[in-house]
């Protein structure tokens, strides 16, 4: 009986860390979505969108065309169209895998694009990013 209770004491003590790891690991998930929601509007998209991505990121845009790394992701929001947008968004859900080297999170975003004469539009849809831990324990987008 002494074994069971120790094995089980065991269990729970391992589980109560895990899910407290997987907590930090989801609350940092949390700030690099806010500081890179937050990094489109002080830096501009195509910078956000660079910073933020690992190099070989993967991007899905119109017509379910693909943007691959992350080069090529800042060459396709420095287009001028994107000049006068703006994107907000929050998560809504964040996960992480129990080895903590990747996450997802989805949520709402709000597009709004000016065109030349000033009129706005407002786009509003449902993200879905994932995430890859990096060896310097920061987290970038690989899917977005």
């Amino acid at each position: 009986m002494k074994k069971v209770m120790i094995i089980l004491s065991s269990f729970l003590l391992l589980s109560c860390t895990k899910q407290k790891d997987k907590t930090v690991l989801q609350e940092e998930i949390r700030k690099t979505e806010q500081d890179f929601n937050d990094s489109t509007s002080k830096d501009g998209i195509a910078n956000a969108f660079y910073t933020f991505a690992s190099e070989d990121a993967v991007i899905k845009r119109e017509n379910d065309t693909l943007i691959k790394g992350k080069k090529a992701i800042k060459v396709y929001y420095s287009n001028p169209k994107f000049a006068k947008a703006t994107v907000t968004w929050k998560p809504d859900f964040i996960d992480v895998s129990e080895d903590g080297t990747m996450g997802y999170t989805y949520g709402k975003y709000v597009w709004t694009a000016t065109d030349s004469i000033g009129n706005k539009k407002e786009f509003k849809g449902v993200f879905h990013t994932v995430w890859s831990k990096q060896s310097d324990g920061s987290w970038k987008y690989v899917w977005d």
